[in-house]
Order: C-alpha cells, then sequence, then structure tokens
C-alpha cells in the first residue's frame, strides 16, 4: 500500500539529478521579505561505524587505559616538551581531548560544548546495523519499531507546516527521521529537483488529481520542498564568520544545515552523519596526530567548529548532539586497533547548553569495573541525554512516544 511515509522516504521521486530546472520549480513558496517564525533547532550527527570514545574523549587520568593500551593510547597532557602535537588537550584535569580536536577546545572552556562520557545503548549487540538501527528508532532491543525518535519528536503544531520542517543531508532518509511526519533526504540543496524535468508539470497535476487523500497530501508536500529548496539553492551563500568548513561530504552537510537555519524556512530538525570509524586495524599511526582516528577526527572537529562560528548568535536557538552505535574496547587488539565494545562518549553544542564539563558517572577501567569484563560500562542511557533536548530544547515534554517504555532521566544540560 502506497504511503505518505514509503514516498518521503524515497526522496521525493528520486528528486536528486542534474539539468535545467522545469518552470514550475522557480515557483517561491516563501518569500524572502516574509521568513517563518525562528523556531529551536535540533541537529543529530551519527558516528556510523563505532567510534572510539576512549581515543576521542581521553581519560589521561585513569592509570588503566594506558596499561589497557601501551601502543595506542593518546599520550597526558603533560607529556613534556616537543610532544603536545599528540598528547590529549586537557579539559578537567581527567579527561581530555584527542589532539586533533583542538577547534573544539575552546568552546568547551567557554562553556558552549558539553561531553557526556560513559554513554550510548544500553542494548548488549555488537552489531553495526542492530546498534544503529536500535539508537535511531530510540527504542533498544526492539526491532519492531517503524518510526525514528527524531520524527516521534517533533512538537506537535496546528496549521500548515513547514515542507522542510525535517530534513536530512544525504541520499537516504535515516532511521531517525521516518515516520508519520513529512521528512526530506537531500544530497545537495542546490540540486534536489525531479530526474526527469519534462515530467515534473504531469507528476504534479496527478498528484493533484488523485482522489487517495494521503498521496495528493505527500505529493503536494514533496513538490512544496522541492520547490522551496530549489529557491534556497539557487542563493550564494557565504559562511560567517570567517568559518572554514573542512572539504568532503560531512563538512558540507553542515555548511548547507548552517545555510537552511539562516534562511528561516521552518526548519526544526537536521540530520547528518559521518563515517569511518570502525578501525580494528592500526588505529593511530606511530604519533596520536597521525592515522585514521587523527584524520576523521579532524574532519569532524573542524567541521563542527565551522558550524558553531557560521551560526553566531543563531547558536542560542540550536542544539546539536552527536553519537555512535557503540564503543569499542578497552583493551587494544593485536593489530594495534580496537574491537566493537559498549559505552561510548556524546558531544552536546549549542547557545543554550550547560557546557564546560564532562557529565555522567565515570565507571572506571579496572578489570572489575569493565563491562564483561573488556568494555567500558555503560552509565548514561543515550535516551537520557535526548530526551532532556527534546523536552527543554524543542518544548516537547511528552516523551512517553518518542522513547517508548523509557523515561529519560534529565542531566542539567540545559
Amino acid at each position: 500500500m502506497f504511503t505518505r511515509r514509503i514516498f518521503l522516504r524515497n526522496s521525493a521521486l528520486a528528486m536528486v539529478g542534474s539539468g535545467a530546472a522545469p518552470l514550475w520549480l522557480e515557483r517561491a513558496l516563501y518569500a524572502a521579505d516574509s521568513p517563518s517564525p525562528r523556531k529551536k533547532i535540533l541537529v543529530a550527527i551519527f558516528q556510523r561505524g563505532a567510534a572510539d570514545g576512549l581515543n576521542i574523549v581521553v581519560p589521561h587520568g585513569e592509570k588503566a587505559y594506558y596499561d589497557l593500551r601501551p601502543t595506542i593510547a593518546v599520550p597526558r597532557p603533560s607529556s613534556g616538551a616537543g610532544r603536545e602535537a599528540d598528547a590529549a588537550i586537557d579539559l578537567d584535569g581527567f579527561f581530555g581531548l584527542h589532539p586533533s580536536l583542538g577547534p573544539l577546545q575552546p568552546l568547551f572552556a567557554q562553556g558552549h560544548l558539553a561531553v557526556v562520557d560513559a554513554a550510548g545503548s544500553p542494548d548488549p549487540t555488537r552489531s553495526h546495523f542492530d546498534a544503529q538501527d536500535y539508537m535511531e528508532s530510540g527504542t533498544p532491543g526492539v526491532k519492531a519499531t517503524a518510526s525514528g525518535w527524531m520524527n516521534r519528536a517533533l512538537p506537535a503544531e496546528q496549521g500548515k507546516l513547514s515542507p522542510v520542517r525535517a530534513v536530512s543531508l544525504g541520499p537516504v532518509l535515516p532511521r531517525s527521521l521516518r515516520g508519520g511526519q513529512p521528512a526530506i533526504a537531500v544530497e545537495s540543496l542546490g540540486e534536489f529537483r525531479v530526474r526527469n524535468p519534462q515530467a515534473a508539470g504531469e507528476f504534479e497535476r496527478l498528484y493533484a488529481q488523485t482522489d487517495v487523500p494521503e498521496l495528493e497530501a505527500c505529493g503536494r508536500e514533496t513538490f512544496e520542498a522541492v520547490s522551496l529548496l530549489q529557491v534556497i539553492g539557487k542563493q550564494p551563500y557565504a559562511p560567517s564568520g570567517g568559518a572554514l568548513y573542512p572539504r568532503g561530504r560531512f563538512g558540507e552537510s553542515l555548511r548547507q544545515i548552517a545555510q537552511l537555519i539562516k534562511s528561516d524556512v521552518g526548519l526544526e530538525m537536521a540530520f547528518a552523519d559521518i563515517g569511518g570509524w570502525d578501525h580494528h586495524v592500526n588505529e593511530l599511526g606511530q604519533r596520536a596526530s597521525e592515522g585514521p582516528l587523527a584524520n576523521v577526527l579532524r574532519e569532524y572537529g573542524q567541521a563542527l567548529a565551522a558550524f558553531w562560528r557560521d551560526l553566531g548568535d543563531r547558536m542560542a536557538d540550536v542544539a546539536l548532539v552527536t553519537m555512535s552505535e557503540f564503543g569499542r574496547t578497552a583493551h587494544e587488539n593485536g593489530d594495534r586497533g580496537t574491537d566493537h565494545g559498549h559505552a561510548n562518549c556524546m558531544f552536546v553544542l549549542g547557545g543554550g547548553i550547560r557546557g564546560g564539563r564532562v557529565y555522567g558517572r565515570w565507571p572506571g577501567l579496572r578489570k572489575e569495573q569493565l563491562y564483561e569484563g573488556r568494555d567500558l560500562a555503560l552509565t548514561t542511557d543515550f535516551r537520557d541525554v535526548l530526551g532532556e533536548l527534546v523536552a527543554r530544547h524543542l518544548g516537547n515534554p511528552t516523551l512517553g512516544p518518542v522513547f517508548p517504555g523509557y523515561e529519560p532521566k534529565f542531566l542539567g544540560l540545559t
């Protein structure tokens, strides 16, 4: 059966392509001089592949960390002259950031960035596919959940809603945004269009004339989204405040989310992801500032810092949260890498965030403190972090439908 969810999940008739835009795409639905009211916005970033939280937020005050990782531990901040570029960047005397995350240290020091450690999903799976599904559905251990937590978290509103209320930057609508509320996936704002321009007008007429209300509604919403994104994408965009996004898909995704936010078109939810975290072999180079993890963290940190700088005072309306499906083993393996683990770290960034501290109870890394004798133990459920942002930032206090069967416990992030 054809449903609105299926239609929108498939990204509006595969509207990513090239060619001249048909005339109907030129019809601006939202005039530039009458923007939508500013809304609170939640941006979710998924680090796909199971990021190594112990080498991202380094517990340099924990002796066991260095015992468990004799060749891939990030050196202590006081490691000595000549090694500063490879040492952890101290946060609070116990935790530090990986040296590739230097652009984020000022945001932590200024109280805009919070870290939640020993956080993640309570489900014990070590399967990437299942763990990502559980986090994006917001129902750990339950495979039957049809919708995603972000879709269910959208606050209830009356009247006409923005056709770009919920947007993912990428080719496919992620699990997090699927559900009853309209949401779209787009790879590029400027090239979101019907692949066959000649057929566009005919498609539009067909959906307008259907006697199936749901089909007519989802068709109308999709064509409205296309028109609006075409208008936005055609406008020249230069990041503000000297922000420099790194080259690559993730930096470009955050740049386009920033453009949507500053366009005041009613965006409330945005999603982007970044891969490259599954480091079973040679996680770091001979120096901590080199190797696969250092490289992906450099892109990640630069993109987040550029997003903050670009939005400027608009960050008062924005909260950004990061997550990964699970962490990695506390002990390095025989290939100077790490294997699938359990708890991880999350970042929360925003103008209204009580940053400048590491949240969550640290469980320790001694043998008897590890989960199943091998992993960082979980002390904060990821739904506690997300639930607080949904309730206090987005203003949707009804969390029962968002996280069925679970009552989030707030940490005081907002």
